[in-house]
Order: C-alpha cells, then sequence, then structure tokens
C-alpha cells in the first residue's frame, strides 16, 4: 500500500470513482479498471462489460429462468425440497454469521477505527442527512415491511398464544400479554440489528477499498488484503459471480412478494383477480417503469423516488398512530423495544434450540435473504456514503433503520394485534398478502390508505429494481460505477425474469428456496470479509 497525498482538487477519475480526498492508503496495484472489459459498439449500443463474470453470470441465469418457466411442476418439488435440506441443517451457519456481523459494527464503533473517513481524511458527503437516510431504508427492505408489517407480528403472537411448534421461544401458551410480548420482541428482532448488521459489513467495506483504497466497486475488492493481486483472476470472478446470484435473487424474491401483495391489495380494492397473471402482468409493467428511473441513474432517479417513497410511507404510519389504538401505541413502543432487548440474546443464540420449526421457517429464510441482499444493499450504500466517518456510517445504519422498523412494527402489529383481541379475527383468517389490507379495512379511509399501501408496495419495488440494476451492473462490468445504460436496461429485465419464473415454478416456496440456496455460499464469503476489513481499516490514517 501507499500513503497518498493532499488530494484536495478531487479530480475525477476516469473511471467514474473519484479518488480520495486528503490522506489515505491507497493499494499499490498495476490493475486498471475495467481492463479485463469487453468494449464495442455493435447493433448500436455501447457495451463495456467484464467478459468472464457477465458472460457466465447471464449465460446461468438465462438458464435458470427457461428451465423453471418451461418445467415449473418439476422445479417445485426441487425447490421445496432444496429450501428443507438447508434450512433443517444449516440454520446455525446463518444465525452464528449474523451474530458476528453485528458484534463487529457495534466493537468498530467503539475503537479508534471508527475515526477513519470514507473517501479520505478530507472528504466530505455527497448527500444531505435526508437524502442519505431516504436511500439506506428504502433500499434496505421496503416491500419487506409492507408484507411483514402486520403478517409477521399477528403469525407469531397466534402460535405464542396457543403454543404451537411455530412459536418463537416456544411461545406462551394461554398468556396474552406475554405473548404480544413475544411476538412484537420476534419480529422487531428479523428486522432490526442483525439485518442492518449484515448490510453495514458489505457497504463499509466496499465503500473502504474504493474510496480510499481506490479499488474497484465491487466484491472482490474486499479480499484483496487476503488474495492480493489473485482478486483480479479466477478467485475474483467466482467472488463477483457469487456476488451477481446472491443480489438477484435476493432482488427476486422481494419483487415476488411486493407483486404477491399488490394483487392481493388490487383484488381487495377493485376485485381485480389475485392469482398469477394478475402478478406477472404487474411484474412486467413495474419493471418497465423502472427501467425510467434505471436510465435517469442515482441523483435524479433513484434518491427522488426514495424521498417520495419515503414520505407517503411516513404519511400512512401517521395515519394508522393517529387512527388506531394511540395510546397503546405509544406505550407499545418503549415495551416493544424493552422485550426486544429482553430476548435478544436467547432469538439470536444459534444452537440447542428447541423452537426449531421458528428457527428454519423464519430466521434461517430471513438471515439467508439479508445476506443475498447485502451485495445489492452494501454496494449502493457504499455508493452513497462518501464523506462519512466509520463512526457516523455505522451509527446511521445500524441504528436509524432499526428505530424506524420498530415503529413501523409496532404500529401495523400491535394494531393489528389489538384488533384480534378485541374480537375481529379477519386479520389472523387473511392470507399474509392480503393481511394489510384487512388491518387498514378496520379504520376509517379504508379505501384511500389501501391505494396508498399498493402504491408503496409498486414504488420500493421501482426502487429495489433500480437500485440493484446499478449494483449489478457494476459488478458484470468490473467495478465500473459509469457503465453504459444498456446494461443497467437489461439486468432490470432479468430480475423481472427471475422473479416471474420463480412465481409460477413454486411460488413463496420458490422464492424462499432461491434466496436460501444463493445466501449460503455468499455467508462463507462475508465471514471472510470481515477479517478484510479490520486490516483495510488499520492501515487508514485517522482523523
Amino acid at each position: 500500500m501507499s500513503q497518498t497525498p493532499d488530494n484536495s482538487d478531487n479530480t475525477p477519475s476516469s473511471e467514474g470513482i473519484p479518488p480520495p480526498t486528503g490522506k489515505s492508503n491507497l493499494i499499490d496495484t498495476d490493475y486498471v479498471i475495467g481492463q479485463d472489459n469487453i468494449q464495442t459498439s455493435k447493433f448500436g449500443f455501447n457495451v463495456d462489460l467484464h467478459g468472464k463474470v457477465f458472460t457466465i453470470s447471464s449465460l446461468v441465469i438465462l438458464l435458470f429462468v427457461i428451465i423453471t418457466l418451461a418445467l415449473p411442476e418439476q422445479m417445485a418439488p426441487i425447490f421445496n425440497g432444496a429450501r428443507t435440506f438447508l434450512t433443517d441443517n444449516l440454520s446455525w451457519l446463518f444465525l452464528l454469521a449474523a451474530n458476528i456481523f453485528v458484534l463487529l459494527s457495534v466493537v468498530l464503533i467503539f475503537t479508534p477505527l471508527g475515526r477513519v473517513r470514507i473517501g479520505g481524511m478530507n472528504a466530505t458527503p455527497d448527500f444531505s442527512y435526508a437524502g442519505w437516510f431516504a436511500m439506506l431504508f428504502a433500499a434496505g427492505m421496503g416491500i419487506g415491511l409492507m408484507f411483514y408489517g402486520v403478517s409477521e407480528p399477528i403469525t407469531h403472537y397466534g402460535t405464542s398464544i396457543s403454543g404451537d411448534a411455530w412459536a418463537p421461544l416456544g411461545g406462551a401458551d394461554g398468556n396474552q400479554a406475554a405473548s404480544q410480548s413475544l411476538a412484537m420482541a420476534a419480529t422487531i428482532f428479523h428486522w432490526g440489528l442483525h439485518p442492518w448488521g449484515i448490510y453495514a459489513v458489505v457497504a463499509l467495506s466496499l465503500a473502504l477499498f474504493s474510496f480510499n483504497k481506490g479499488l474497484p466497486l465491487t466484491m472482490r475488492s474486499i479480499f484483496y488484503p487476503i488474495l492480493g493481486e489473485r482478486i483480479w483472476g479466477w478467485p475474483g470472478h467466482v467472488i463477483d459471480i457469487l456476488a451477481v446470484f446472491a443480489t438477484l435473487f435476493g432482488l427476486a424474491t422481494s419483487l415476488g412478494l411486493g407483486a404477491s401483495q399488490a394483487s392481493a391489495g388490487l383484488n381487495f380494492l377493485f376485485g381485480i383477480p389475485n392469482n398469477n397473471v394478475t402478478m406477472v402482468l404487474l411484474i412486467i409493467g413495474i419493471t418497465l417503469v423502472a427501467l425510467t428511473s434505471v436510465m435517469l441513474g442515482v441523483d435524479k432517479g433513484v434518491q427522488r423516488l426514495s424521498q417520495v417513497n419515503m414520505a407517503l410511507a411516513f404519511i400512512l404510519l401517521l395515519f394508522v398512530i393517529f387512527v388506531g389504538p394511540t395510546l397503546l401505541l405509544a406505550t407499545g413502543f418503549v415495551e416493544n423495544l424493552g422485550s426486544y432487548l429482553r430476548y435478544l440474546p436467547a432469538l439470536s443464540n444459534p444452537f440447542g434450540r428447541e423452537d426449531t420449526s421458528f428457527v428454519h421457517g423464519w430466521t434461517a429464510f430471513y438471515w439467508a435473504w439479508w445476506i443475498s441482499w447485502s451485495p445489492f444493499v452494501g454496494m449502493f450504500i457504499a455508493r452513497v456514503s462518501r464523506g462519512r466517518s466509520v463512526r457516523e456510517f455505522l451509527i446511521a445504519v445500524l441504528i436509524v433503520p432499526t428505530a424506524v422498523s420498530v415503529i413501523w412494527m409496532t404500529a401495523f402489529g400491535d394494531t393489528a394485534i389489538n384488533q384480534l383481541v378485541e374480537g375481529f379475527q379477519g386479520v389472523r383468517d387473511a392470507n399474509l398478502d392480503l393481511q394489510l389490507f384487512t388491518m387498514l379495512g378496520q379504520l376509517p379511509l379504508t379505501a384511500i390508505t389501501s391505494f396508498v399501501g399498493i402504491v408503496l408496495v409498486m414504488v420500493f419495488f421501482i426502487t429495489s429494481s433500480d437500485s440493484g440494476s446499478l449494483v449489478i451492473d457494476s459488478i458484470t462490468a468490473g467495478g465500473k460505477v459509469d457503465a453504459p445504460k444498456p446494461q443497467r436496461v437489461f439486468w432490470a429485465l432479468i430480475e423481472g425474469a427471475i422473479a416471474i419464473a420463480l412465481l409460477l415454478g413454486g411460488g413463496l416456496t420458490a422464492l424462499q428456496a432461491a434466496v436460501i440456496t444463493t445466501g449460503l455460499p455468499f455467508t462463507i464469503v462475508l465471514l471472510a470479509a470481515c477479517y478484510a476489513i479490520i486490516q483495510g481499516l488499520r492501515s487508514e490514517p485517522r482523523a
């Protein structure tokens, strides 16, 4: 590594990644970003692709889509068997890895390494706090909060109070208060520190090795302290290909859930049939809309859509808080946060669990989902976090989204549970994708709030698709962040095709199986990255 001078003029690099501003510790390598790329302008389109990563990734994905669409009945039992095998035998690995990611993030906050600044000692943030927070949250788990905000708390409450085998930590048979406390703790556990700890490790690693070390903004760069110059060969190709697979299937899972919920909402409001045809048409339509945002890029497209969506989500959240059981929700936030912290050690324990159905069916799936999303969300967060200190970055990425998740789950989850306790069983009996709309149906202005809910799902759908396309395009372009736009369009279309294939090839089970299967190898990759990030931070100058 070599110490850089003070690059105060911040002269842009030729590949769209600005050099460090101020002192940093660049890695001395002869590799030039894009040197292994194929560049051509055939058929009227500019192309700038990493030959091996793009070719292998795209061919395998296209083959998967074709086989799944051609043989849906034969693929369904394969998906189901893969999901069952992995969650039954390797759930402990997902839980252990997620714990390591959270602990590393927390430790870094309180060490001198937290003073390192992303982008060099004199770097300044590219986005305001408002824009930064909006993009963090919208990219991270928007569709999931809409899909599971009501369904997960009400499900855990039902299994806990009945002592069902699926209850978290064995449940609280017959005890209403304890069941509600446990249900909310388990829900927040799945949407709190652990997923954001996963995202934080990946995002910080990518930002450090790109903006401080001068390496391409791609997953292979993280492993320079371990592999050295070999990251430019097949070891690096394999890492990037795994990142593409994980990202695509993680996104497809979210897009499939979003289409399912939007279809259910349209049926609830307008009587439109809730079937595969409707979901496929939704995926096609919203993917086409997402292409516009993809073409506009991060500043004009993703940031604006994220801010609009955050505003809509905030309005819906306030409506539920003030029109629903307001006093219950106000006290519930503190109580739920306390329950989460109290049950956190038991819920995060990877070994010797008796609540195996809960661990296998819920937690292992979630952790694999977050890990699959981590290349996408991590790279996106890295791109918008230049200029932040490591400490500021980790506190924001861990605490702010976790706090919002607690508020969101409290508002929607406790409202649904309160409706059940007061005798309305409609939410409990509805399908998962319809439970949000059934809960809103018991509040005033049902048509308006349900329509807002559908819009939120669709816009979260769009922001996830365009953000993911930008990230996958960077990986398959050898780390370039300004590759030709037609490549982003290609990946946006591929994301929609995978979501359609998985829905038709096995529904929710296929979505879960795909995300767990791709999340497993990437878990190993991220565990190795924990060592690399420490080594990278230790070599950086600190303010």
